[in-house]
């Protein structure tokens, strides 16, 4: 019990964004910092008077430093803003090591089990062409066509994908990781717009199933996983025959057009084109300068949106199912929502 509470302990303080000292001050000063690092490592445990003022100081409940760990969170790729500090990352790592815990609990009550199958193990992904041949297999293997996908969130759960939101600092991008070995977990930026959303989701997608070659760096993985993403969002075969196989210009109004039908940025979609060899470099690169000019353009404001739904609802509605049949308490169901009781009773109505 006692490497439990330690590991909940300095958890929650990650979480928060504390260091030793500011969680010491934040306590008034019922036990010093060096206290708490002793509590951490094991060496000493809190007292029931001490985890009352750790609770309120984490802002979480005091049965969060008993809860075990039954959740591993593996072979994590992070995107992130060079801004995002090293505080911050941690803090978002353990919100979504957190959410995913309470997700993956939820099922067990409800006796699920994942069997995700990753459709893309047996390819190696070398280049470009490797990962619109790797699209082609997924889109078939999954029976999900050449048109606009409606929602890619959706999608993702329905192929036994967690995908957690979270309200966090702009800076951080998303990021993907396996669950106990085999439950795959993309967590994104709740605050992104749905072009971006979806866009991020798809990226740490890639991550999750593309089989890179060895001799591939990060830089370029990224770039690849990028493809990915507006492959999956628009693919070759229907990017042709939208746009058409060579173009010397292409006008905004066209681009807004694919943009509110595909639900992709008017940048991915120019750079869709320049990997598909559509447009030249050059004219790619006059694009960017001309978007880059104007910070309301750079952020694609009045060109065109797509109109969609982008949000994760599954653990939601597997955790009013479980509360519904009975298989956990109201109580219980409040602590999977980390919500007060009383907060979830107003949004839990039962026929």
């Amino acid at each position: 019990m006692k490497d439990i509470v330690a590991k909940r302990i300095k958890s929650a303080r990650a979480l928060a964004g504390l260091s030793l000292r500011e969680l010491s001050d934040r306590m008034d000063g019922i036990v010093s910092h060096n206290a708490i690092t002793k509590y951490e490592q094991g060496l000493m445990m809190p007292d029931s008077k001490v985890l009352v003022a750790l609770a309120n100081a984490l802002h979480v409940k005091a049965d969060y430093f008993f809860r075990p760990y039954e959740v591993e969170v593996e072979r994590i790729e992070f995107r992130k803003k060079s801004r995002l500090s090293t505080k911050e990352v941690s803090s978002i790592k353990e919100e979504a090591i957190d959410s995913v815990s309470r997700y993956i609990e939820l099922e067990q009550f409800l006796h699920l089990e994942s069997d995700f199958v990753n459709p893309l193990q047996h390819l190696l992904i070398s280049s470009g062409k490797d990962v619109e041949k790797a699209v082609n297999t997924l889109v078939n293997v999954w029976k999900i066509g050449l048109n606009a996908l409606p929602n890619v969130i959706e999608l993702l759960e329905d192929k036994e994908i967690k995908v957690i939101e979270l309200d966090v600092n702009e800076q951080f991008d998303g990021l993907s990781g396996w669950s106990n070995t085999n439950i795959p977990i993309i967590v994104v930026n709740k605050n992104f717009g749905v072009e971006r959303k979806r866009f991020t989701a798809l990226h740490e997608l890639g991550h999750l199933l593309l089989v890179f070659d060895e001799k591939l760096d990060n830089k370029t993985k990224e770039k690849l996983c990028h493809r990915f993403a507006g492959a999956m969002l628009i693919p070759e075969e229907t990017f042709l025959q939208e746009l058409g196989k060579t173009r010397k210009s292409i006008s905004v109004s066209e681009l807004i057009a694919v943009k509110e039908t595909y639900g992709i940025s008017i940048q991915a979609i120019m750079a869709r084109a320049r990997d598909l060899s559509v447009i030249s470099d050059a004219y790619f690169q006059g694009f960017r300068i001309w978007l880059n000019k104007d910070a309301k353009r750079k952020t694609e404001v009045g060109l065109g949106q797509y109109i969609g739904r982008e949000q994760s609802t599954r653990f939601k509605q597997l955790l009013y199912r479980a509360a519904s049949e009975e298989v956990i308490s109201l109580s219980k169901a409040a602590n999977l929502a980390n919500e007060k009781l009383a907060v979830f009773r107003d949004e839990f109505i039962l026929m």
